[in-house]
């Protein structure tokens, strides 16, 4: 039976002020002992401001360890905003972002960006092959650490129908979904806690989405205190691979100087 998760807090209801709704999805298997755990990571108040406009405020929701929260909303409601911001590539105006119960300012960012990573929608893909993508990232300082693991590739590979050459393809020759999966497999192999899905699968075509969601499933079972947040425009899809969502709309227009 699966149990019932905590529910995301909504925000402040005046006009014009984003609005947070939490909806129960098909979930996915949730243990019971993860879902009255602390929230591996959580927001409150938080509000995103560009120019003279609120594009989301007053925003507050908890993820909990093995869950998987969509954030849905219409096109330009901010959701990769969000996303950026949770991974810490962008700023926030309000409120505050908290992970392993504490702040976001007080990590240190190359070391709190290797435990929750953001998948962009369509990420950068360095020249030469897709085996040397992968090796790439241990070069830099806050990965040295850690060690190439091509058999752990290789299953990641299995699970997503690939075969092991992939590994040898050139980056000029991958399409834009072949790209996706290499950008995912260099995430993966880092073993992070927190991943942010951005639309991840939109250049794949069915099989290779369920793969995907297989591969995601997989990993997020592995270690009791993973979770993910994902975006996505298929609402389909988000019933396979999300235990609740919350939905960020409106904006709030602001005067100079408020």
């Amino acid at each position: 039976m699966h149990e019932k998760l905590p529910k995301s807090v909504p925000s402040t209801s005046e006009e014009g002020v984003t609005q947070i709704s939490s909806s129960s999805s098909l979930p996915l298997e949730v243990s019971k002992e993860n879902t009255i755990n602390h929230p591996v990571l959580s927001a409150k108040s938080l509000g995103r401001q560009v120019q003279n406009r609120w594009v989301w405020q007053g925003l507050n929701f908890e993820l909990y360890p093995g869950e998987g929260l969509g954030i849905a909303g219409p096109s330009g409601a901010g959701k990769s905003l969000l996303l950026r911001a949770i991974a810490g590539l962008e700023p926030v105006q309000a409120g505050k972002i908290t992970f392993a119960d504490q702040p976001l300012a007080s990590w240190s960012m190359p070391h709190y960006r290797s435990m929750v990573i953001y998948l962009h929608q369509r990420p950068a893909i360095m020249e030469g092959t897709v085996e040397e993508n992968l090796r790439q990232v241990y070069t830099l300082r806050s990965h040295r650490d850690k060690v190439y693991n091509r058999h752990k590739i290789l299953e990641y590979l299995e699970i997503l129908g690939r075969r092991a050459d992939f590994l040898e393809r050139h980056s000029s020759a991958l399409s834009g979904g072949e790209a996706q999966i290499v950008a995912f497999l260099r995430v993966l192999q880092l073993q992070p806690q927190i991943l942010l899905f951005d639309e991840p699968t939109a250049s794949l075509d069915a099989q290779t989405t369920q793969c995907f969601e297989d591969l995601v499933k997989t990993w997020l079972t592995k270690q009791p205190k993973r979770a993910y947040l994902w975006t996505s425009h298929d609402p389909v899809q988000l019933t396979r691979v999300i235990n609740r969502s919350i939905t960020i709309s409106s904006d709030q227009e602001i005067s100079d100087g408020k």
